[in-house]
């Protein structure tokens, strides 16, 4: 053999070693990165249900609240259409309710009259919905800017519900959009990144939030033909309502009337696991659980009636599970 050939040979076998023990890092990261263009279009299938507890201090305290339901449960289809983008990056994105079901559960000892009417309220409310189409707005990351076009359905609410409808809504259209998931660097297996969950109030979401996500590259997989990253999350939130909300809102106005300043504040965790497509960052299935407790105290001042020993407090604690599927076909 020629000493040319030989000499080739042997670089080629010591290459082969060195590449087998040392693999070249940039061949096996992974890049996440949501694009939005005209024209996508997704069905997916998405089940809520969130339980409620509430406590307070007095016990009696609780019935200055109007009647709030024990547990809220949705069921959906929804077809996502993207219509267009703009210069800044922010796109349009309709959503439309295929399907739309909406059951809530109220305590037994409510009388039996508001009952019937909150069960009246909510199936107009889902009537209303199905069919009817959301215009949401996602800046570049999947940030949910806003939402329109559920404003007549929900005002068939009352308003304890209607504001639970509507969170739970922009929930929804928040893990669709998958905003404080992307990173700004390619991603090794195994790797942890965070992205801030912090943000001002806004018209639409009236509170001061603070936190993070805590996100894990877990590794690849495939949601039928689609190629998919397994993204592990775990996130920690504090929110405060504005002054505007807080002076809004029936109960606290209530408390308010009688003297009772409020310190009140929303402290949020949660955990999931996301497939997310590698072609164009799209949330393919989501299965989270989240827990927030809402905890508002004030002082006692002299000459009320309510009896308490210690400040007056009152916690409202939710607990959701939230599953969502890209699918082409309803599951039953």
């Amino acid at each position: 053999m020629q000493p040319a050939l030989v000499l080739v040979r042997a670089c080629l076998l010591v290459g082969l070693i060195v590449g087998l023990a040392f693999p070249a890092t940039a061949l096996a990261k992974t890049r996440l990165v949501r694009k939005f263009r005209p024209g996508q279009q997704w069905v997916y299938q998405t089940a809520v249900t969130t339980e409620v507890s509430i406590r307070s201090n007095p016990e009696g305290l609780k019935a200055l609240l109007p009647p709030s339901p024990k547990a809220i449960t949705t069921r959906q289809q929804n077809t996502i259409t993207v219509r267009s983008i703009d210069a800044s990056g922010v796109a349009v994105v309709e959503n439309r309710f295929d399907r739309f079901e909406f059951d809530t559960h109220f305590d037994e000892s409510l009388p039996e009259d508001i009952r019937q009417a909150a069960e009246s309220a909510q199936a107009e409310f889902a009537r209303l919905l199905n069919g009817q189409t959301l215009t949401a707005r996602y800046d570049r990351a999947g940030r949910l800017l806003g939402f329109e076009g559920a404003e007549e359905a929900l005002k068939q609410l009352d308003l304890p519900l209607q504001e639970a409808a509507k969170q739970t809504l922009r929930v929804f259209l928040e893990q669709l959009g998958g905003g404080a998931l992307y990173p700004d660097h390619p991603l090794k297996d195994g790797e942890e990144w965070k992205m801030s969950l912090s943000s001002p109030p806004t018209a639409d979401f009236p509170f001061t939030m603070e936190g993070e996500n805590v996100l894990r590259f877990v590794g690849k997989t495939r949601h039928g033909k689609i190629k998919a990253a397994i993204v592990d999350v775990h996130f920690t939130n504090q929110l405060k309502p504005s002054a505007a909300s807080a002076q809004r809102d029936t109960a606290w106005g209530q408390l308010q009337a009688h003297g009772m300043g409020l310190e009140m504040s929303i402290q949020g965790e949660g955990q999931g696991r996301l497939l997310v497509a590698l072609e164009d960052g799209r949330v393919l299935q989501n299965q989270s659980k989240i827990r927030q407790t809402l905890k508002a105290e004030a002082a006692n001042p002299a000459g009320t009636r309510i009896d308490a020993a210690g400040p007056l407090s009152l916690e409202i604690e939710s607990q959701t599970t939230i599953q969502v599927d890209e699918s082409g076909q309803l599951r039953d």
